[in-house]
C-alpha cells in the first residue's frame, strides 16, 4: 500500500531542545523553524505527491507494481520444460464415488508428487486440447454449440445480471468492495440449482463434488481477490464435466469461444465493479495481475495468421478492429485501458513476448509458462481441490 496514501501524516514528536525558549540543535540542521527561520533538528518533511503519484482518492483498477525482476531459476524452469501436450480426457463410469473435494497441497514435496501424477498430466492434456481445439479459430467461427454449453453461457449470464443487482457500496479503501461479498453469497447459494439444469440424471450426484470448483472459480469472499489460480479452479470445473461425459470433444471450440468468452466478461465486470485485488500479483513482471488462460487460447487462435504477429498489439488499429474476434488482443486492448503509462514499463513480459516471431512460438512458450507459474507453485496450488474426479 502507499504510505502516502494510506497512513494518516504523524507530526514528529518534540525533542527536549525544541522547547518554548525556541532552542536549536545547529550542529544536525535538517530545516527551518515555521516559527523564525532558524536552523532545527526535526527531520524534514515528507515530499510532496509527485504528478505522476494518484491523489488519495484514487482507486485504481490495478494494484501497484512490485518492481522485482524476474526470478532467474524460474526463467530457466520455463527454457528446460517440454511442451505440454494435448491428452484425451477419460470419461468415468459407474460405480461413481464423488466425494467432497479438498485441499492436499502444502508443500514443494506436494507439488512434486502432484507434478509427476497421471492426474496432473492429463488435466494439463485437457487445457492443452482446449487450446488446441480454438487454433486459427475466429471467436465468432461457427461451431457446434450443446445444450450444456448454453445452459452454462445462460448461467454466467445470470452472475452478470447479479453484478448489476448488487451495485458497488461506497467506501475509502481502494480495493475490496464489500458489495462483492453478497454477490459471492448469492452465487454460491444457487451454485447447485445452476448444474442442476444440465447434469444428466445419473450424476446429479456430482454436485457435491462440482459445487467447490465451480464457487472457487470467482474470487475468494474473505480476502475479495482474484487470481489465476481461481482460473484454474474454472478449468477443473469444465475438467470435471469433461470427466463426466457432459463435455464432450466436439464441445471444445465452443467451450472456449462461448463458455470461456463469457466467463472473461463476468470477470472483467466483478474486477471493475467490486475492485478485486491481484492475488498474488507479480507486479509488473507477471503476464497479467488476473489471468492467464486467455493469453493461451488467444496466442493458438493467431497461429499461422497471415496478417497479424505478435508484434502486431502495438497496433492500436488492429486492437480494437479484432479484438472482439481474438482473446489475445481482447487482452492487450483491456491492460492498455486500464493500466497508464508505457506498456514496456506496466507490461515488460507481454512486451517481451511480442518481440517472438510467430504465435507458434508464443503459444508454446506460454504453455511451458503455465506449468512453472502456476501449476508448480504452492503459492497458488495450495488452494486447489481434490476429490474423486481429481484424485
Amino acid at each position: 500500500m502507499d504510505p502516502y496514501h494510506d497512513k494518516p501524516t504523524q507530526s514528529p514528536p518534540q525533542s527536549p531542545s525544541t522547547t518554548a525558549a525556541h532552542q536549536h540543535d545547529h550542529h544536525n540542521t535538517t530545516t527551518t523553524c515555521i516559527n523564525c527561520g532558524g536552523p532545527t533538528s526535526f527531520p524534514p518533511p515528507p515530499l510532496p505527491l509527485s504528478d505522476t503519484s494518484p491523489p488519495p482518492t484514487y482507486r485504481p483498477i490495478r494494484a501497484p507494481a512490485v518492481n522485482l525482476p524476474p526470478n532467474t531459476n524460474t526463467k530457466q524452469a520455463i527454457i528446460l520444460t517440454p511442451v505440454p501436450q494435448a491428452q484425451k480426457t477419460p470419461v468415468v463410469s459407474p460405480p461413481y464415488h464423488f466425494q467432497t473435494p479438498t485441499k492436499r497441497i502444502h508443500s514443494q514435496d506436494d507439488i512434486v508428487r502432484f507434478q509427476s501424477s497421471e492426474t496432473c498430466k492429463n488435466f494439463l492434456g485437457f487445457i492443452v486440447a482446449l487450446s488446441d481445439s480454438i487454433r486459427g479459430r475466429k471467436l465468432s467461427d461457427p461451431c457446434h454449440v450443446s445444450p450444456t454449453g448454453t445452459a452454462i453461457v445462460s448461467i454466467l449470464q445470470t452472475l452478470i445480471q447479479f453484478v448489476d443487482e448488487i451495485p458497488p457500496v461506497q467506501q475509502s479503501a481502494r480495493y475490496g468492495n464489500l458489495s462483492y461479498r453478497a454477490w459471492h453469497e448469492r452465487m454460491s447459494d444457487n451454485a447447485e440449482p445452476f448444474m442442476l439444469q444440465f447434469l444428466p440424471e445419473d450424476v446429479r450426484s456430482a454436485t457435491v463434488e462440482l459445487v467447490p470448483y465451480f464457487t472457487d472459480s470467482f474470487g475468494n469472499s474473505s480476502r475479495i481477490d482474484y487470481g489465476t489460480g481461481h482460473e484454474t479452479n474454472f478449468a477443473a470445473w469444465l475438467y470435471c464435466l469433461a470427466r463426466l461425459g457432459v463435455l464432450k470433444e466436439e464441445d471444445y471450440p465452443a467451450t472456449v469461444s462461448r463458455v470461456f468468452v463469457k466467463y472473461l466478461e463476468l470477470m472483467r465486470k466483478l474486477q471493475l465493479v467490486y475492485s478485486l485485488e491481484p492475488a498474488g500479483s507479480h507486479g509488473v513482471w507477471g503476464l497479467d495481475d488476473y489471468h492467464f488462460l486467455p493469453f493461451m487460447f488467444g496466442s493458438s487462435q493467431l497461429i499461422d495468421h497471415k496478417y497479424m504477429k505478435p508484434k502486431s498489439i502495438h497496433s492500436d488499429d488492429i486492437l480494437e478492429n479484432f479484438s472482439n474476434e481474438y482473446l489475445y488482443l481482447s487482452c492487450i486492448l483491456f491492460v492498455k485501458k486500464v493500466k497508464k503509462g508505457l506498456f514496456a514499463e506496466h507490461s515488460p513480459l507481454l512486451d517481451d513476448i511480442s518481440g517472438v516471431p510467430n504465435w507458434n512460438k508464443v503459444n508454446s512458450g506460454l504453455l511451458k509458462m503455465y506449468k512453472v507459474e502456476v501449476m508448480e507453485k504452492v503459492p497458488i496450488m495450495q488452494h486447489f481441490l481434490f476429490g474423486w474426479l481429481i484424485k
